[in-house]
């Protein structure tokens, strides 16, 4: 088991390495929600993740015979862009086998700073048996299944300790278990009586009550941590430690990187994005005393992604409307829908001539809008003013 002592032994490990990030007033969700709640910003870590925690713990280990050999490692992103890092720091080889649809961004990363990249056709766990058939005698740095791993990623409750005072609950992402294991050691040692929760995406839930393992990983915004099962080591520290797991969807995810974004002005991806999800939609409450806590775990998100996590996060909150209507063919006809829609306070993000699918005059045309939108109160007030503008406004799903 681990001990807070390995993780004060781990922070004397991962000083002058990873940095001490900061913690941020979450003021809005404690405005709506009640309660004091904070934001760990792990997302501004080194290599955009809590992960070099554990990997620099893990490899300032290594005898001079295993530094001389190199690592190996198979992760989707985070923890081969910190394994890559930490063996580049510390004077060793790493090798990573990674899934070849893990984000570009993350295998870019990974090669940029230093490492061996193999990309295995597959999810996660065959690049993971492709690594461990493959290491020889090479040290197999485990993502979380490994003590000094877990001691490292622990480090993060160290410097909650020491930047909040009276935090009665800290709510933690869930991937393989060694981040909640780890902080939840650090924190519950001079502070027993607090609440940890973790959060995983619903579409990978091994920690989850009434989770049901299925032959394959579902696609899901949540690549981080989508972690089929429990650790051997992470699995009973989850149960003795952790107080509740719960689950949140994609849409509910992507609604928390849109908040983090507008409202924090940070780019979380969506496995560190799990708590504040969590949080806005009821599935944790906030401490009713003291303050909670929502560790962000990483912020390595690809452009692409984040973009369309924008678009779902403001669709799933009633922010982007999609609205058809037919108008007139002939010159302004277009620019008096538009004018109308702006006078009401949306946005227009795309416009489109629809030539089928609608029952046309000869000197009708139709046309489709994209609205960026307040919420739901202001999609209908668009609805009943085009209505009563004499259109005949059609929503789309």
């Amino acid at each position: 088991m681990i001990t807070a002592e390995d993780v004060r032994s781990a922070a004397s490990a991962v000083a002058g390495y990873a940095r001490e990030t900061p913690v941020l007033p979450a003021k809005r969700l404690s405005r709506e929600l009640g309660g004091e709640i904070w934001l760990k910003l792990e997302n501004l870590q080194v290599t955009g993740s809590f992960k070099v925690r554990g990997a620099i713990n893990r490899l300032e280990a290594l005898t001079e015979e295993e530094r001389a050999a190199g690592v190996v490692a198979a992760s989707a992103g985070n923890h081969a862009q910190a394994v890559a890092w930490a063996a580049r720091r510390l004077g060793t080889a790493a090798t990573l086998f990674m899934p070849a649809e893990a984000p570009l961004a993350k295998i870019a990363a990974v090669r940029e700073y230093g490492g061996d990249v193999r990309l295995v056709d597959g999810k996660l766990e065959e690049a993971f048996e492709a690594a461990l058939a493959e290491a020889g005698d090479r040290v197999f740095v485990h993502a979380y299944d490994d003590p000094m791993v877990v001691a490292g990623q622990g480090t993060v409750g160290l410097e909650l300790a020491r930047q909040i005072e009276d935090i009665r609950q800290v709510v933690v992402p869930i991937g393989g278990g060694g981040l909640i294991a780890g902080v939840a050691t650090a924190l519950r040692d001079s502070n027993p009586g607090l609440r940890v929760v973790g959060v995983q995406s619903e579409a990978v839930a091994p920690y989850a009550k009434g989770h049901r393992d299925s032959p394959s990983v579902p696609s899901t915004i949540c690549d981080g941590i989508a972690v089929k099962r429990p650790g051997k080591l992470t699995g009973p520290l989850v149960e003795e430690l952790v107080d509740d797991v719960v689950t949140v969807s994609d849409d509910e995810t992507a609604q928390a990187m849109v908040h983090l974004l507008e409202r924090s002005k940070q780019v979380v991806e969506g496995a560190g994005a799990v708590g504040v999800a969590a949080l806005m939609h009821g599935r944790v409450k906030p401490a009713a005393e003291g303050s909670t806590v929502v560790v962000l775990s990483g912020g390595n998100v690809d452009a692409t992604l984040l973009v369309e996590a924008i678009r779902l996060g403001e669709t799933s909150a009633g922010r982007r409307m999609i609205l058809s209507t037919k108008i007139p063919d002939r010159p302004g006809g277009l620019a008096a829908l538009l004018s109308l829609v702006a006078d009401l306070g949306a946005n227009v993000l795309d416009v489109e001539h629809l030539r089928d699918g609608m029952d046309l005059h000869v000197r009708e045309t139709a046309v489709q809008l994209v609205l960026q939108t307040r919420g739901p109160e202001h999609d209908e007030a668009i609805v009943e003013a085009v209505r009563g503008a004499g259109y005949e406004p059609r929503l789309e799903h």
